[in-house]
């Protein structure tokens, strides 16, 4: 997924050559995060620079540290931390001027670019049936592990009109969703 939206924000802005990665250390994915944002970057001739903020404390900086690398475009690995401190992470991102993907919608509601990523609602829905069967008697070992099948492009706008970006046509016939 990670691959696909860096692919979608370089359909979006392609001028943007310099891409900034914001990373969290602290989550056991990330260094699998940077080595497919890398080789994404690398097979659109983009360069890839590595952010890191593993607390929210560390957040400022991190986008202190994007504007010093003259990013061009920001990418959100998905992370919970992030997801929780989305409103914080997009008041700051604001003052960049940076268009920013996320993995998650929410990031996008509160004011992000754009966001690729799989559907959260119908996560929730697929635990509780795991809930409901484990309740039921069904051990938790013999049930099959399932990945997200449903995956949502959307795009802000408001966001993009205020950042001076033209959502290409046939990108937002692909949108699933698109914010006013």
């Amino acid at each position: 997924m990670l691959g696909k939206l860096i692919g979608i924000l370089h359909e979006i802005v392609s001028g943007a050559r310099r891409i900034a990665i914001l990373l969290n250390e602290s989550n056991p994915l990330h260094a699998a995060y940077w080595a497919r944002a890398q080789g994404a970057c690398a097979a659109l001739d983009l360069v890839a620079l590595r952010v890191v903020a593993s607390t929210p404390a560390q957040i400022g900086a991190a986008v202190e540290q994007m504007v010093r690398q003259r990013s061009q475009a920001v990418v959100v690995t998905s992370d919970s931390m992030y997801f929780t401190e989305r409103a914080k992470l997009q008041e700051l991102m604001q003052t960049t001027r940076l268009p920013v993907a996320h993995a998650l919608r929410d990031n996008v509601v509160a004011g992000g670019l754009l966001s690729y990523g799989y559907d959260a609602a119908a996560n929730y829905r697929n635990a509780a049936k795991y809930v409901d069967r484990i309740l039921k008697g069904a051990r938790p070992a013999d049930l099959p592990v399932e990945q997200a099948t449903k995956f949502d492009l959307v795009i802000n706008l408001k966001t993009a009109k205020s950042l001076g970006i033209t959502i290409p046509k046939d990108i937002l016939l692909r949108a699933d969703e698109v914010i006013q």
